[in-house]
């Protein structure tokens, strides 16, 4: 073809996770509260999700000046939507196995680039947690979770009363700041240590992206091709009233705490597996949106050229060490794990290294092809322990065509590590699952260390006297 006139290029991001280095996909799991046998599935793809972005109805191709383009095609639906048969009348946590079993065979599967990069399975057997699941596999070169999760909003609505907007938590800190001479004096220390921050920070980005390694571990195989390995999708549960009373006892704010929880979890679980794993250098990375909103927009502000909330990948990665128990008694005080990471996020995040780190993919993007960058992403990755990932939900429940949305999750799958893990809020719950190496991770022993885990921040917050702020 030679003229391409009408095509969309393809963003630099969306190159890198569908290349030959990098192939990573997004599975969000919705679980409803009534069966979805009589569910009208293609109508409902064909009325409903189709039209939310085109690119969901096109595929990658290269022009002839070998540039990526979203190309658009017909969809065949059937090629697209899948309805798995299991036996019939067996018990739930029977039809649990199935599901897992499922899930986990979906993720290992690539896309066909010869049709869009989307699919949808409904299982329609009652587990122990939904009467039917609806699951969603869609690539990350389609968007990343801000936008997809805004994809799927426009196909939901308030199940108690559908022409109300959905609401979202805040994610505003406990605290204010206040303006004494402590703070005018720490005003002035960051912004001296504020380009100390860009360099050191930077610097440390790049060797852990290219040289250096974190320790093996038994959250870490360190093995070559992990990302082509079965992964085991497990989730829990936590009440997010308890962590915003946590956040309120600490001044910090809830990512701070449930990072806090995931770290010390996955420290339990290595010194439970290897005492001396406890004092391995380990590393994990958050995934940070870098759009300047606080909430959601619809699909059609998100494709307006001048968003502020633009459609895409627009994240950036955080490396942050995880705290060792050798820095301090874990049982005697875990919430040191909680303000650890609260100054590690703090003190990334003022060092601007992600702009930095996003300026050089793009000059790397520039003189050595999306290839070589997307090569840099997978050594940053690959290098390190884990990977973290969140999105907020709604506060109401919310239905998909009359059926009650029960809970939800998702999970990035194609990712070049042991353990990926990613949270959910949603209707007052915190929903973290964990995408584990299957046959190296014992997912339920490490649900129980993230409990575990819980269980104590939740307790030391509790013995600390209220703070108050002026």
């Amino acid at each position: 073809m030679e003229f391409w006139e009408g095509f969309e290029p393809v963003s630099p991001t969306g190159q890198y996770f569908n290349s030959s280095v990098l192939s990573i996909s997004v599975i969000s799991v919705l679980e409803s509260e009534v069966p979805i046998n009589d569910m009208q599935t293609m109508s409902l793809v064909k009325d409903l999700f189709l039209p939310i972005n085109p690119r969901f109805s096109s595929i990658m191709v290269t022009d002839t000046k070998g540039e990526k383009q979203w190309k658009r095609v017909e969809v065949k639906l059937e090629d697209h939507v899948n309805v798995p048969i299991f036996p019939s009348g067996l018990s739930p946590t029977s039809y649990d196995e199935y599901l897992d079993d499922y899930i986990s065979r979906i993720a290992m599967d690539h896309f066909r680039q010869s049709k869009p990069l989307w699919e949808i399975h409904m299982f329609q057997y009652p587990t122990s947690n939904a009467a039917g699941n609806i699951i969603f596999k869609l690539h990350h070169a389609l968007g990343d979770g801000y936008s997809l999760m805004g994809a799927l909003l426009s196909c939901l609505q308030r199940a108690d009363n559908p022409s109300l907007p959905l609401k979202f938590t805040s994610h505003q800190r406990s605290a204010p700041e206040s303006h004494n001479i402590r703070s005018i004096c720490g005003t002035v220390t960051r912004i001296s240590s504020l380009i100390y921050n860009k360099i050191s920070d930077f610097g440390w980005s790049i060797l852990k992206s290219s040289f250096v390694e974190d320790d093996q571990t038994p959250i870490r195989s360190a093995d070559e091709a992990v990302e082509f390995r079965p992964i085991t999708i497990s989730t829990m549960r936590f009440s997010l009233d308890h962590i915003k009373s946590i956040k309120a006892k600490l001044g910090v704010t809830i990512n701070d705490v449930i990072t806090g929880m995931i770290f010390l979890g996955a420290r339990l679980y290595m010194q439970e597996m290897s005492y001396n794993s406890s004092k391995a250098d380990s590393t994990g990375i958050v995934l940070m949106n870098t759009r300047m909103v606080g909430g959601y927009k619809s699909v059609k502000e998100m494709l307006k050229p001048d968003s502020d909330a633009p459609w895409g990948n627009r994240f950036g990665l955080l490396h942050l060490s995880i705290p060792k128990f050798t820095d301090f008694d874990s049982s005697s005080n875990p919430l040191e794990f909680v303000w650890k990471t609260h100054k590690l996020m703090k003190k990334k995040r003022n060092s601007l290294a992600v702009l930095f780190t996003s300026s050089l993919l793009n000059i790397m993007q520039k003189l050595r092809g999306p290839e070589a960058a997307a090569g840099y992403i997978y050594k940053a990755i690959s290098n390190s322990s884990m990977a973290i990932s969140n999105i907020r939900g709604p506060v109401e429940q919310m239905a998909l065509a009359n059926h009650p949305i029960k809970g939800l999750y998702f999970m990035s799958v194609g990712i070049p590590q042991s353990l990926n893990i990613t949270v959910m809020t949603y209707m007052g719950n915190v929903r973290v699952s964990l995408g584990s190496e299957k046959d190296f991770i014992d997912p339920k022993k490490f649900k129980l260390c993230m409990e575990n885990a819980f269980e104590m921040i939740l307790k030391a917050a509790h013995e600390l006297p209220t703070r108050e702020y002026c």
